[in-house]
């Protein structure tokens, strides 16, 4: 039942939908664990490494949502995302 209860962050952490949720999930929960092993306090130290590694996994995975990606403008000034030319 323990390792049950250790897996299932770890499973919804994985089903989240994109690269930027999944970082910030999976790096939440490595921080919080970190944090509460190494801190005096448990709580506190969870807490905190919580919320550093979950803005640290979403800035990751923030990054590696747009490869090969460029951002374009249209002649009315918009930006809109598409795939970049070949070879650039």
């Amino acid at each position: 039942m323990r390792k049950l209860i250790l897996l299932v962050p770890f499973l919804v952490a994985a089903a989240a939908c994109t690269p930027t949720e999944q970082g910030a999930a999976i790096g939440g929960l490595g921080g919080a664990a970190v944090g509460a092993a190494v801190a005096g306090n448990e709580v506190e130290g969870a807490v905190v490494g919580g919320a550093a590694g979950a803005i640290a996994g979403a800035l990751i995975g923030r990054a590696a949502e747009g490869r090969n990606q460029c951002i374009y403008r249209d002649e009315y000034g918009r930006r809109y995302t598409a795939a970049c030319p070949r070879g650039y």
